[in-house]
């Protein structure tokens, strides 16, 4: 019996200890402009760890003030476990609705249609990232790789505000990126 939980536990836990840690950049240069690690935290469902998020924004201002005065940044996601892009897009649409009105949604729809055309499903140790510019211009990354790209200022806000607006997807997490540390 003992034999039989020792490799039940190892069966259930293995995946903890052999994932990776997510290893968020110090800096990044985006525009000319260095941005630094600001937080990083770990999104949990369930008692599960799903993925950790790194916000990386200007040194010289605050992670919320960097949201609010529409300064360059970058979001990246690390994931722990695999995810079919079908979910993914719709937790993003459940959030999204959450934090917008119809009329906003329905302008916005076609842009993020074409965003989520590029998604894909997520592996165990993928990453994905959103870049903002200093113009407010997007990028979207899957494992370092740019996969869309859009000038479209009202899109790359609403679509990073998903984890850093109010009513996001996890308001918890949204507090743990933005805080002062």
């Amino acid at each position: 019996m003992r034999r039989t939980l020792t490799c039940l536990a190892m069966m259930l836990f293995s995946p903890f200890l052999l994932a990776n840690e997510p290893d968020f950049p110090e800096r990044l240069e985006v525009d000319e402009q260095t941005l630094v690690l600001r937080n990083e935290s770990l999104l949990r469902y369930l008692f599960v760890d799903v993925y950790s998020a790194a916000l990386l924004t200007p040194a010289d201002i605050s992670p919320a003030n960097a949201v609010d005065q529409r300064s360059p940044l970058h979001l990246e996601l690390y994931y722990y476990r695999n995810i079919d892009r079908e979910d993914v897009v719709k937790a993003a649409w459940v959030a999204l609705e959450r934090q917008h009105d119809d009329a906003t949604l329905e302008r916005l729809r076609p842009a993020i249609d074409e965003l989520h055309a590029t998604f894909s499903d997520i592996q165990s140790g993928d990453r994905y990232s959103l870049t903002l510019s200093d113009s407010q211009a997007l990028r979207l990354s899957y494992n370092d790789e740019v996969i869309f790209t859009s000038d479209n200022e009202e899109l790359a806000r609403t679509y990073v505000g998903i984890w850093l607006e109010e009513n996001g997807l996890s308001d918890s997490l949204r507090q743990r990126l933005l805080a002062e540390r």
